[in-house]
């Protein structure tokens, strides 16, 4: 009853509060699922997520760990025992976790090991929000709940009536560390627990602090109890004892630090004096102030809850990884130095992913928070040399292309400016001409090849040389917009114009797709554009050939004209999945995904494609992207643990699903153009960080009217085929009038396309 009742006080104070200024806050969190995309397998990912609590863009989630340690997928939706409740930095199961530690609380024997210690439950006995996790733990008869802020973290666990109810605290196995205060109810500790990425010195410091008196505590050193308080082994651990009557609650408040124990300390007072309820209350209103950035109106329930999961989903990551001192200063620990630095720090993002919709989307809705992952990524310059391409926590090797040119030249395009931009423009340039001496997807590898020739050759033993080549090209032209937004000299940025148009390097005319070239200018043979892997990324020729984001027109050109790209684009989707794994050895889960999804060749579960339905806009056939990106998102996402039909990626997939249900997609960011989909709902309002609103009606929207007959902005005709980011951030009134047949007579014009740098280079 005490829950309800500070949780109905909360919203009626809530309401009172936004009618006072003016604006009244939807329970928008309500729709959100932290559960869809958690039924993934290794072998079939339906998202590949976890149930993560956490604030937004937290330094650390909290999330129920139905696997044990060691495999990477924590959590799937068809297990049915929980073995603890654990800290998380984990961005994805391909990539690993860092930093890791977990709670469990147990009634009866004495046991430490997670095999041991499961327990089952039920998802019917389950509750999952982004700010607070309640589950019941039947062969224990214990309820754990428990809620975040950015750095620390409030359990609650209802015990049984008992002289036996334990907390385990488990450091995890690569060396930890963990002691036992018994007098301050405390158990202090370290994990070193990572997947790569780490200077020597790393740790994760924690703080427990329980609110009952221990009655008994016991050091686990790998495993086997020994005396004392405490132990430095490769697997330490701690469990300690209660004496609870029936329905007791005992507290227990969590925080972390990477920097140190007593930044742990510090930490800790993020949860302040606050009681458990409203805690998770507060948790409540922080991710209703987020997502009430978007109302949507005329969506189904099964549409709000895919929405606003997405929307949840697009602002995990990156996360912060910087902390506020005794100073009030922000510091973070440098994964590149090992040394304490100043200034801000994000990780936990995959640029090859994300510098497609999510960078751009944070940029849209959220610039300050934008604004400071710009100056983490240039502390990360000065820190390592180079910019991150796949950071968790530092330089990971994994993935291909130079994106970071993307993410640094589109925010600062958009006028979210960093505080030292000729630095920052240093890094690109150096990243753009150097390949890193040991993490081969930072920097450009093959860039003496690609700087030389114009193109990474086939027979180099560089695999991934065509998908390589065409990410480069495009982040050369980020180069190139970026340096004329510096007033860069033309003898220095010119060299980046000529090379955005190295793509047409490994065109080839006789397949009209793109082709691996060897060394002495001939393409490699035999060629099978079903093949997975090879010259390009997770992906085969069919899905790497629409990679000229700035340059549409261009790639048009080169395959024969609008109708000719037209039927080639078109036939990815009527070519069955038929595929050739040959490079890999075994049917990996991105084509399964493909196969499976009966979109044809089109693979939406995976980043290279998922830009392609909307280049019908490129050659006057916009009511072709408007029914594919329609069908997409009614039939590729849903509100179901099943709901993704791929990896996630730290946002990317869901920011996809954010962007497109609006109505508009970021194909080529840089250019500050969205090019227009089919908007889902009837009505949606995105209020910006700059007070101004984008308000978007199509009152007569449906199923079955899913194509654009005509739209106003600002109460004046549009005819183009997108919309500028300029226009949008002043405020704007988009009417579309929908309607149930193709509307083949708007957008046709080559006045309407949107940008492409062999016709508008001048832009």
């Amino acid at each position: 009853m005490k829950r309800i009742n500070s949780l109905l006080l909360f919203s009626m104070l809530l309401t009172i509060f936004s009618s006072a200024k003016g604006q009244i806050k939807s329970n928008l969190v309500q729709f959100v699922n932290p559960l869809i995309g958690t039924q993934s397998t290794r072998e079939l990912s339906n998202g590949n997520t976890a149930p993560l609590i956490a604030r937004p863009w937290g330094m650390n989630f909290w999330m129920p760990q139905t696997a044990l340690t060691g495999d990477n997928w924590s959590y799937n939706y068809n297990h049915n025992r929980i073995c603890g409740f654990k800290q998380t930095h984990q961005p994805s199961p391909w990539i690993g976790d860092y930093g890791t530690f977990a709670l469990m609380p147990i009634t009866g024997k004495r046991v430490f090991a997670e095999n041991e210690r499961q327990s089952w439950f039920s998802h019917k006995a389950e509750i999952v929000k982004p700010y607070y996790y309640k589950v019941y733990l039947a062969d224990f008869d214990v309820t754990t709940e428990f809620t975040t802020t950015e750095r620390a973290a409030l359990f609650q666990f209802t015990f049984p009536s008992s002289d036996s109810s334990w907390v385990i605290i488990d450091a995890l196995d690569q060396n930890s560390y963990v002691k036992i205060i018994p007098e301050q109810n405390k158990i202090i500790g370290y994990s070193t627990r990572n997947s790569g990425g780490v200077p020597s010195n790393f740790k994760n410091y924690f703080v427990i602090e329980f609110s009952k008196k221990i009655t008994e505590s016991v050091i686990f050193a790998d495993k086997k109890q020994i005396t004392g308080l405490e132990t430095s082994a490769f697997h330490a651990g701690a469990m300690v004892r209660f004496s609870t009557s029936r329905q007791e609650k005992i507290h227990a408040r969590v925080a972390s630090s990477f920097i140190s124990f007593e930044q742990a300390e510090l930490n800790l007072k993020e949860l302040g004096t606050t009681d458990f309820d409203a805690l998770v209350a507060e948790g409540e209103q922080v991710w209703n102030e987020k997502l009430n950035t978007i109302n949507i109106e005329g969506a189904t329930q099964a549409q709000n809850e895919t929405f606003y999961s997405c929307l949840y989903r697009s602002m995990l990551f990156p996360r912060k990884f910087y902390e506020i001192n005794e100073k009030d200063s922000i510091v973070h620990y440098s994964l590149y130095t090992g040394k304490v630095m100043p200034g801000y720090m994000f990780t936990d993002a995959g640029f090859w992913d994300t510098f497609r919709s999510l960078n751009p989307l944070l940029n849209l809705l959220f610039p300050t928070i934008s604004q400071n992952i710009q100056e983490g990524l240039v502390n990360v310059y000065t820190e390592s040399g180079f910019y991150p391409e796949w950071a968790s926590p530092g330089h990971r090797d994994c993935m291909i292309g130079n994106n970071s040119a993307s993410i640094l030249a589109d925010a600062y395009l958009k006028n979210i400016k960093v505080s030292n931009p000729d630095l920052m423009y240093k890094g690109i340039l150096h990243g753009a001409n150097n390949s890193h001496p040991t993490i081969s997807s930072t920097g450009r590898k093959g860039v003496a090849y690609y700087n030389k020739l114009g193109y990474i050759p086939y027979n180099v033993g560089i695999n991934e040389n065509v998908a390589r080549t065409l990410e480069y090209a495009y982040n050369d032209w980020c180069i190139y917009q970026l340096g004329k937004k510096l007033n860069r000299p033309e003898n220095e940025i010119g060299i980046y114009a000529k090379r955005a148009l190295n793509y047409k390097n490994v065109f080839d005319s006789t397949t009209n797709l793109m082709r691996g070239r060897n060394l002495d200018g001939s393409f490699q043979s035999p060629f099978n554009p079903l093949k997975w892997g090879d010259a390009f990324t997770e992906g085969n020729s069919w899905h790497y050939s629409w990679s000229v984001f700035h340059d549409v027109q261009g790639l048009v050109k080169l395959m024969g004209g609008s109708a000719k790209f037209g039927t080639m684009l078109d036939s990815v989707f009527l070519i069955p999945p038929l595929f050739d794994d040959s490079y890999y050895g075994q049917v990996i889960h991105e084509i399964r995904e493909m196969q499976i999804s009966d979109m044809g060749n089109y693979a939406h579960g995976n980043q290279p494609i998922q830009h392609a339905v909307y280049l019908y806009n490129y050659i006057g056939q916009p009511w072709k992207a408007q029914h594919k990106v329609r069908e997409i998102l009614d039939k590729l996402y849903t509100n179901m643990p099943d709901g993704y039909c791929g990896d996630e990626d730290n946002g990317q997939t869901s920011a996809w699903y954010v962007f497109s249900a609006l109505g508009f997609y970021p194909v080529c960011p840089g250019s500050n153009e969205y090019v227009l989909g089919s908007p889902l709902f009837k009505k949606a309002t995105i209020t910006l960080d700059n007070g101004k609103k984008i308000v978007l009606n199509a009152p007569k929207n449906s199923t079955e009217n899913s194509y654009i007959g005509s739209m106003l902005l600002n109460g004046k005709p549009h005819t183009k085929n997108f919309l500028n980011h300029n226009d949008l951030i002043k405020g704007a009134k988009i009417k579309f009038n929908m309607q149930n047949t193709s509307a083949t007579k708007r957008g046709i014009d080559s006045t309407a396309f949107p940008y492409s740098f062999s016709v508008n280079n001048q832009k």
